[in-house]
């Protein structure tokens, strides 16, 4: 690698599309002021036929329904590989619960977004407490976050009703970021306040298009945010 060259990341990408663009908008102001050469490469597998986490995760409990996500994701990694990336990254948190499946099929190092927010947690609260979770349902119910902040003596909050931040999901995949969308997300968020939970994460690429839907009061952050930051470090690395 020449003088000042970048490692190459690949983007498992289209969960939404939007998230996609949008990671790849915060990767690239991230680096905003230099030359181009200092910019980030990144080779992006925009795949939005990846089978529904929701529909493999939630609706298919019991009875079949959904196709497996992992295979199709399994086989964007290998693509990614042999198209040169150097590591993997993946702009959607509920199918970080299929990593086992990506880390078996290529040999690349992923930079793991649930990780890196966990982290970012920590830093928000020193002495221990809960972390507000707003995502789809199903990475509440397969636990992605609750064993994460566990791992580093945190505890993981939800608001007391699934409905609006799913309403808010399904309402930004089919017609982008909305005012209908906003204020589900506000709902849940205060919701949580008023369980006394005021340090929430964004943990859904797609609320990632409207962070600033928050109910007042709330200290929150973007775990797309923590994901950029971990691309551009590798890349730099």
């Amino acid at each position: 690698m020449s003088m000042g060259a970048k490692k190459r990341v690949g983007i498992l990408g289209g969960m939404g599309p939007e998230a996609t663009i949008l990671l790849m908008q915060k990767v690239l102001a991230a680096v905003r002021g230099g030359a181009e050469g200092d910019h980030i490469p990144l080779i992006v597998h925009q795949n939005p036929q990846v089978p529904s986490r929701i529909a493999r995760l939630i609706e298919g409990q019991g009875d079949g329904r959904g196709e497996d996500p992992g295979p199709v994701l399994a086989a964007m990694a290998r693509d990614l590989q042999a198209a040169g990336a150097e590591a993997l990254a993946m702009p959607c948190n509920t199918a970080h619960h299929y990593l086992p499946e990506i880390a078996a099929a290529c040999r690349l190092p992923f930079i793991d977004m649930v990780a890196r927010a966990a982290d970012r947690a920590i830093e928000l609260t020193p002495q221990g407490g809960r972390i507000g979770i707003l995502a789809s349902p199903a990475v509440r119910q397969v636990g992605l976050y609750d064993r994460a902040l566990a791992a580093r003596g945190r505890v993981a909050a939800y608001p007391r009703d699934d409905a609006p931040v799913l309403d808010a999901i399904r309402q930004i995949k089919a017609a982008g970021a909305g005012d209908a969308a906003r204020d589900e997300l506000r709902r849940a968020s205060a919701d949580l306040a008023a369980q006394g939970v005021t340090v929430q994460m964004l943990a859904c690429t797609e609320l990632s298009l409207i962070p600033e839907a928050v109910a007042v009061g709330v200290t929150s952050f973007d775990t797309l945010d923590c994901l950029t930051e971990g691309i551009v470090a590798f890349s730099k690395g």
